[in-house]
C-alpha cells in the first residue's frame, strides 16, 4: 500500500486529537511458539494502520503541532549480526526514509526520551489493556512525572482510549483498502474453487485444507487469515471446528470456511457443498432455504439501514421455512418473538465487519442504537442452519449443517457482493464440481 495512505491516516488522526496532546501506540510483541521458536510475526493491526511499519519492538508517537516533527518512530537499530540471522531491519534511517517518520530513535532509549515528550501534553491517547508489559511502562512514566510535580513538571492529566478513535477510522474503508480486500477475496475464491473441484469421498478433511493453503501460498499469502475450517457431516455443527481430521463420507456435506490475507487485509468466505458433487433432496431443501435467507438479508443492506435489519430478514425466512418443513411448530410471529429459530439458526448476528482483522473493529451499536450502514463499510453476510441429531427430528435432516458466507461492500447505491465469482446456487455448485478441468 502506498506510503501516502498511512500519512493521510496520521493526518486525519492529528485533526481529531486535541491541542497539547499526544498519542502512543506500541507494536505487537513477538510470541514464542516453543522455547526457541517464534510464531511468524504479524504486526498489530492498529499500529500497521497508522505506520505501515512491519517490524516488532517498535513504538509510534504522534504529537500534533510539534515543531521538530509530529510523527516519531522508536524502532530497532541496524545490527549486522542480528540481521545475518533474522533478516534486514529498517533501522533509524529506514524509519524516516521508507516509512515516513519525521524523527526516529532507538527503541532501547524510550525510557530516557518518552517521559520528556509526555511532559508537553495534557491529554494522552493510548490503547490501554492490550499489551500488559507496555501498560506497565506507561504507568511507570506517569508516576515518574507525577513525582516531579514540585520541580514544575506537569504530567498528563487525562488518558483517552486511542483504540476507539482508530477503530472508528478503520470501519470506513478507503479505495486503497477496498482494493486490498478485493485482492484477498480473489485469492480465497481461487482456493475455494480448488478445494471444491478436488473434493471426493474417501479424502480426509485436511486434504481439502491442503488445497486451500496451497493456493494461498502460491498467491503470495504467507498464511491464512484464520485457521481454515473444513467440517464434514456433524463436524459443521461446531462453528469453529479446526481438527480437520475426519474422512469425507459419500453422501455427506462439507463446510469450508477459509479466508486469505493480502497486505494486511483479509477475506472470509464459507461454502457448503456435497462431497460427491450432488445434493440429496433434504440437503438441497435446507441449502436453498439458507440461500433464500441470505438473499433476504442482502436486500436489507444499503446506506441508512440499520445493522440488525439483515439478520431479522434472514431469521424471518428461516423461521417460515423451518415451520413449513415441520422443524418448527407454531405461529410465525410467536416463533419469531420467542426466537425459536435459534435452535437451528444459532448465530446471534448476520455477520461481522471485515477489514484488517477477520472480525474487524468498529461498534455495532452507537448510543444503544443499532448502527446505520454507510458506504465504505465491509461486512460478511453468513446465515446458516445447523441440524444435529435429535429424537424429535426425522433422521433425514440429521447432521445437515449449512452456512453460506459472502463478503459485502456497502456502496452509495446499495451494496456489492465481492465474492460473487464463487459458485453458490445448487446448480452452480453441482455443475462446477462435476465439470472436468
Amino acid at each position: 500500500m502506498d506510503n501516502s495512505e498511512f500519512k493521510n491516516r496520521r493526518q486525519k488522526l492529528m485533526e481529531i486529537l486535541c491541542e497539547e496532546s499526544m498519542a502512543i501506540l506500541p507494536a505487537a510483541p513477538e510470541q514464542l511458539r516453543s522455547r526457541d521458536v517464534y510464531y511468524p510475526y504479524r504486526q498489530d493491526s492498529d499500529f500497521y494502520y497508522l505506520t505501515g511499519f512491519p517490524e516488532p519492538q517498535a513504538l509510534a508517537v504522534i504529537i500534533p503541532q510539534r515543531e521538530q516533527g509530529q510523527y516519531i518512530l522508536f524502532c530497532r537499530e541496524n545490527d549486522k549480526n542480528q540481521e545475518t540471522w533474522h533478516g534486514s531491519r529498517a533501522g533509524l534511517e529506514g524509519a524516516c526514509e521508507i516509512y515516513g517518520a519525521d524523527d526516529a530513535f532507538p527503541i532501547t532509549d524510550i525510557d530516557d526520551i518518552l517521559p520528556g515528550l509526555m511532559e508537553s501534553c495534557h491529554r494522552l491517547y493510548y490503547p490501554m489493556g492490550y499489551y500488559q508489559e507496555f501498560d506497565d511502562k506507561i504507568i511507570d512514566w506517569m508516576n515518574q512525572l507525577r513525582g516531579l510535580v514540585r520541580s514544575g513538571v506537569v504530567a498528563p492529566t487525562e488518558m483517552v482510549a486511542l483504540d476507539s478513535i482508530l477503530h472508528e477510522m478503520r470501519l470506513h474503508k478507503s479505495e486503497a483498502e477496498i482494493q486490498a480486500i478485493r485482492a484477498a477475496v480473489d485469492v480465497a475464491t481461487r482456493a475455494h474453487k480448488r478445494a471444491m473441484r478436488f473434493c471426493r469421498p474417501g479424502l480426509y478433511e485436511y486434504e481439502l485444507e491442503a488445497e486451500i493453503v496451497h493456493e494461498f501460498l502460491r498467491s503470495g499469502c504467507s498464511s491464512p487469515a484464520f485457521p481454515t475450517i473444513v467440517a464434514s457431516g456433524k463436524n459443521a455443527c461446531t462453528f469453529h471446528y479446526t481438527k480437520n481430521n475426519q474422512v469425507l463420507e459419500d453422501g455427506g456435506l462439507v463446510l469450508i470456511d477459509a479466508g486469505a490475507e493480502v497486505d494486511y487485509y483479509v477475506s472470509d468466505i464459507t461454502r457448503t457443498f456435497p462431497i460427491n458433487g450432488h445434493f440429496t433432496k433434504p440437503q438441497k431443501t435446507i441449502y436453498e432455504l439458507v440461500l433464500k435467507a441470505q438473499r433476504a438479508a442482502l436486500s436489507k443492506i444499503y446506506p441508512g439501514n440499520k445493522w440488525n435489519e439483515p439478520y431479522q430478514a434472514a431469521a424471518l425466512v428461516i423461521t417460515e421455512g423451518l415451520k413449513a418443513l415441520g422443524l418448527l411448530v407454531g405461529k410465525s410471529d410467536v416463533l419469531i418473538e420467542e426466537e425459536a429459530y435459534k435452535r437451528f439458526y444459532r448465530q446471534p448476528h448476520i455477520g461481522h465487519w471485515l477489514g484488517m482483522d477477520v472480525h474487524d473493529v468498529g461498534f455495532y451499536k452507537v448510543d444503544e442504537t443499532w448502527r446505520e450502514l454507510e458506504p465504505g463499510m465491509v461486512m460478511t453476510v453468513e446465515p446458516g442452519i445447523y441440524i444435529p441429531e435429535a429424537e424429535d427430528i426425522l433422521d433425514e435432516w440429521w447432521n445437515i449443517c449449512i452456512r453460506i458466507e459472502d463478503n459485502v461492500l456497502i456502496t452509495e447505491g446499495g451494496h456489492e457482493v465481492l465474492t460473487a465469482e464463487l459458485p453458490k446456487t445448487v446448480a452452480e455448485i453441482e455443475a462446477f464440481m462435476t465439470e472436468k478441468g
